[in-house]
């Protein structure tokens, strides 16, 4: 998949693991991805989750048939950070014929959370 010109490339974000049902990718808390105070920004971290999550959906539909979307998002961010990298680790919790579930779990480099998030994707057929 392409990647350029799209909000996966300009926050950084790298895939590190592309799996059926599991996705785990990186981003780096710098300048593009903090709040005007120094730390992470919430929303940097939703769009890393609902892009881990958008990633693994895709990788389990018929993309010639289906194209799949976020459809709802929710995240608790429980600790702050202010610089390193953070690792997103999405898992499929439920894959329906029109709707899949993904957790997605946000660490730190000691395995601290960050961030927890549900995203629920939306699976339509092609027209």
């Amino acid at each position: 998949m392409e990647y350029q010109d799209t909000l996966i490339k300009t926050l950084g974000m790298e895939f590190v693991e592309l799996g059926k049902g599991k996705v785990i990718a990186t981003m780096p808390v710098n300048e593009n991805t903090k709040q005007p105070f120094g730390f992470l920004h919430g929303g940097a971290s939703v769009a890393l989750a609902e892009t881990v999550a958008s990633v693994g959906a895709v990788n389990l539909i018929d993309l010639d048939k289906e194209i799949c979307f976020g459809l709802e998002i929710n995240a608790n961010h429980i600790k702050a950070k202010r610089d390193g990298i953070v690792t997103a680790t999405g898992t499929v919790i439920h894959q329906g014929k029109s709707t899949m579930v993904w957790d997605i779990k946000i660490t730190d480099e000691e395995d601290q959370l960050i961030c927890i998030s549900r995203c629920t994707m939306a699976v339509v057929p092609k027209k």
